[in-house]
C-alpha cells in the first residue's frame, strides 16, 4: 500500500490537488501572480524570443542551417562531438538565450541532422542566458554594476564552453543510431566529406530542394510554429509564477530558505545566500534580483548570480523540456548539465574577478 502511495504518478496526482485547494484558498494571490507571469511573457519574452522562433524555422526550412553545418563540422565534431550544424544552435542560442537552443536542436533532430545522444549534448552546451539579460538586467538594471558584466560574462559562457566540452564524453557507451535516432544516411562515407565554399553552398540548395515548400508557404508556417510554441512557453511562465506566490502564501519558501540557512551555517557560508538559491532555484529573474539583494560582499553577490544565470530555474527547465519531448531526448544529462554548470560558473567568477572583476 505504502509503495503504491510513494509512486511518482500517485505523488503528482496528490501535488496537483493540493495546488488546486490552495489555488481555491489563495484566489485574489493567484489572479495578482498569474497576471504578473503574463506580463513578463507579453512584454519581455514574447517580443525577444518569437522573432527568433520564426527566424530559426525560416533558415531550416531555406538550407542556411545545412550551409553553417558544412562549413563547421570540422571544428564541432572533434571539440563537442556535434555535427557542424550545431554551431549554429550554439551561436543561437548564446545570442537569443534560454530556451531557443534547445528549440533549434530539436528541429535538428526533427531534420535527421542530429541523433538523441548528440541533441542532448547540444542542448547542454545552448542552455545559457543571452547578452542583453546578462549585462542589461542583471548587471546593470539589479546590480547597478555594469563593471561586473565582463566577469559575469565570462564565467557563464566560459564555463558554459566546458559543460560542453565535458558532454563530449555522454553516451560514448550508447549506440548513436539507435531505433530512435534514424540517422543511417549521415553515417555513410560521403556524408563524411569535407569541403569549402562550395560543398556548404551545394548542401544549402540540397536541403532547399529537399524542403520544397513555396517561400510564403515557408513563412506561414514559421509563423505559426513560432505563435505555437510562444503560447507553451507563457503558460509555463505564468503557471510557476502562480507556483512561486503559493509557496510564498503558505510560508514553505520562507521555511526552504530558513532550513538553507541553517546548512551554509553549518559550512561556514552565510545564511544570506540561502533566498537567491531558493528564489534561482524555481525561477531565474527573480534569483538573480535576490542575489543582487544579498547582505553579501559584491564577489559573493556576483557569483550567487552566475549560478543562477547557469541553473536556469525550474521554469526554463519545464519550457526546454516540453520543446525536446517528442525528441526521446533525456531529462537526466540535462539536468546534470545545469548542475554542474551553475557550480563551475560560481568557480570562475571567485577565478576570474582578481583579473577582470571591478578594481
Amino acid at each position: 500500500m505504502s509503495r503504491k502511495l510513494l509512486h511518482p504518478s500517485t505523488v503528482t496526482a496528490l501535488c496537483a490537488a493540493l495546488l488546486m485547494a490552495l489555488m481555491a484558498f489563495y484566489p485574489a494571490s493567484v489572479l495578482a501572480s498569474s497576471l504578473r507571469g503574463l506580463s513578463i511573457w507579453w512584454e519581455v519574452l514574447f517580443p525577444a524570443l518569437f522573432p527568433f522562433f520564426v527566424l530559426s524555422e525560416l533558415m531550416l526550412g531555406l538550407g542556411i542551417v545545412h550551409f553553417a553545418g558544412k562549413l563547421l563540422d570540422p571544428v564541432m565534431r572533434p571539440v563537442f562531438r556535434i555535427p557542424g550544424s550545431g554551431g549554429f544552435v550554439l551561436a543561437m542560442g548564446y545570442l537569443s538565450g534560454y530556451p531557443v537552443g534547445a528549440r533549434l536542436a530539436s528541429q535538428l533532430w526533427d531534420q535527421k541532422l542530429i541523433s538523441r545522444v548528440e541533441g542532448e549534448r547540444l542542448v547542454a552546451v545552448t542552455t545559457t542566458s543571452d547578452p542583453i539579460f546578462l549585462i542589461g538586467a542583471v548587471s546593470v538594471g539589479f546590480f547597478h554594476q555594469a563593471a561586473i558584466a565582463p566577469v559575469l560574462a565570462a564565467a557563464h559562457y566560459g564555463s558554459s564552453l566546458a559543460i560542453g566540452f565535458l558532454m563530449r564524453w555522454h553516451g560514448r557507451g550508447e549506440s548513436e543510431e539507435g531505433a530512435s535516432d534514424p540517422m543511417p544516411h549521415r553515417r555513410n562515407s560521403s556524408a563524411r566529406k569535407r569541403g569549402g565554399i562550395g560543398s556548404a553552398l551545394k548542401a544549402m540548395h540540397e536541403a532547399r530542394l529537399l524542403d520544397g515548400r513555396p517561400f510564403s508557404v515557408l513563412v506561414r508556417d514559421a509563423v505559426q510554429s513560432g505563435l505555437r510554441l510562444m503560447i507553451v512557453v507563457g503558460g509555463l511562465v505564468v503557471v510557476f509564477s502562480v507556483l512561486m506566490e503559493l509557496l510564498r502564501e503558505t510560508s514553505l519558501l520562507g521555511l526552504l530558505e530558513a532550513g538553507l540557512g541553517l546548512v551554509f551555517e553549518a559550512f561556514g557560508g552565510s545564511a544570506s545566500s540561502a533566498a537567491p538559491v531558493i528564489s534561482g532555484l524555481f525561477e531565474v529573474t527573480l534569483g538573480a534580483k535576490a542575489s543582487s539583494e544579498a547582505s553579501l560582499a559584491l564577489l559573493h553577490r556576483t557569483a550567487l548570480a552566475a549560478w543562477v544565470l547557469s541553473w536556469a530555474g525550474l521554469s526554463v527547465h519545464a519550457q526546454i523540456a516540453s520543446l525536446v519531448s517528442h525528441t526521446g531526448m533525456r531529462y537526466r544529462p540535462f539536468l546534470l548539465a545545469r548542475f554542474l554548470h551553475g557550480l563551475l560558473a560560481a568557480g570562475m567568477v571567485y577565478a576570474l574577478w582578481g583579473w577582470i572583476g571591478p578594481g
